[in-house]
């Protein structure tokens, strides 16, 4: 901050400079697992702005320039999965730039963005891109669906209404790998992947139980399948190591369990629609409030080191 200040940087300037050379350091630390793993793993995500998040042209400006400032292969943008994210997260991937997409709820959205990473592996061939170095996770999140249902099935109050509790989330999570099956199963996708592309890889996020009457390992032990990714917190991720039970799979043989509880939870009153638009409006709003702290905490660094 002594040196941005010194240098005349304003918070914006501060904000950008910080935060990839922080990334960039961090891609280094976890070269050696990037490599070892082929690009799969070993990746570090740096977020757009979110205050852009509904600004196409602004989000994939931002998006190029994240990239460049970083400069290392094992960086991913991440990209909220808002309408107008689509294209700038087609248009990114299409540069050879690999994305996470975050801020998922819905299967519908999820299909979406699929279709969007598709269209950008096909843009990115024709770029003459090498398909293999394109990585991207999907960020669905898991845990906000359970509070903001379990909250209007506690209001509802009726005995069928409680009885579902706790478990919209796992239910929504798991219907978006049928999805992710099925569309990664597609005749589309296979001439993708004789190019040499890789599938979008699920990300489960928000894994941390706000309930502390379910199990705290639940969003872990409840999302096993292949090519997926868990974004546990710390308190999570000790309980996984401390007592966590992982037996195998435990999603592709729930698919249609996981359709009767949405279905039941429609039935009860709880509108599935309703609940993903308002959780994506509030997980916008609790980015652009962590945005805004950290340009409070960074403007107060730079008058501080004056």
């Amino acid at each position: 901050m002594s040196d941005l200040a010194a240098s005349g940087a304003d918070v914006e300037e501060a904000v950008f400079a910080a935060t990839t050379d922080d990334v960039r350091a961090a891609c280094d630390v976890f070269k050696p697992i990037f490599e070892a793993s082929q690009g799969f793993d070993g990746r570090v995500s740096i977020e757009v702005d979110p205050r852009l998040a509904r600004d196409a042209e602004g989000t994939k400006k931002m998006a190029r320039e994240l990239y460049e400032r970083v400069s290392r292969e094992n960086v991913m943008i991440k990209i909220p999965a808002t309408v107008e994210g689509l294209e700038p997260i087609a248009k990114t991937l299409a540069a050879g730039i690999s994305v996470n997409v975050t801020l998922i709820f819905s299967l519908t959205r999820y299909r979406e963005v699929i279709n969007a990473y598709m269209l950008g592996l096909e843009e990115a061939l024709e770029n003459g891109k090498d398909l293999s170095k394109i990585h991207s996770v999907a960020s669905f999140f898991v845990s906000r669906v359970d509070t903001e249902v379990d909250a209007q099935l506690s209001a509802l109050g009726t005995d069928e209404a409680l009885a579902l509790k706790g478990k919209a989330g796992v239910a929504n999570a798991r219907l978006a790998y049928e999805v992710f099956e099925e569309m990664f199963s597609s005749e589309r996708w296979k001439r993708l992947e004789r190019k040499g592309a890789n599938v979008q890889r699920p990300l489960w996020a928000s894994t941390g139980v706000k309930d502390p009457a379910l199990p705290d390992t639940l969003y872990v032990t409840g999302l096993v399948a292949p090519h997926t990714v868990n974004t546990m917190p710390e308190a999570t991720l000790n309980a996984v190591a401390d007592h966590g039970e992982v037996v195998g799979d435990t999603v592709r043989a729930s698919y249609a369990e996981s359709n009767e509880v949405l279905d039941a939870i429609e039935r009860a009153g709880v509108s599935y629609r309703e609940v993903v638009e308002k959780l994506e409006a509030e997980g916008l709003s609790k980015f652009d409030a962590s945005w805004e702290e950290l340009l409070d905490t960074v403007r107060g660094a730079l008058q501080n080191a004056k």
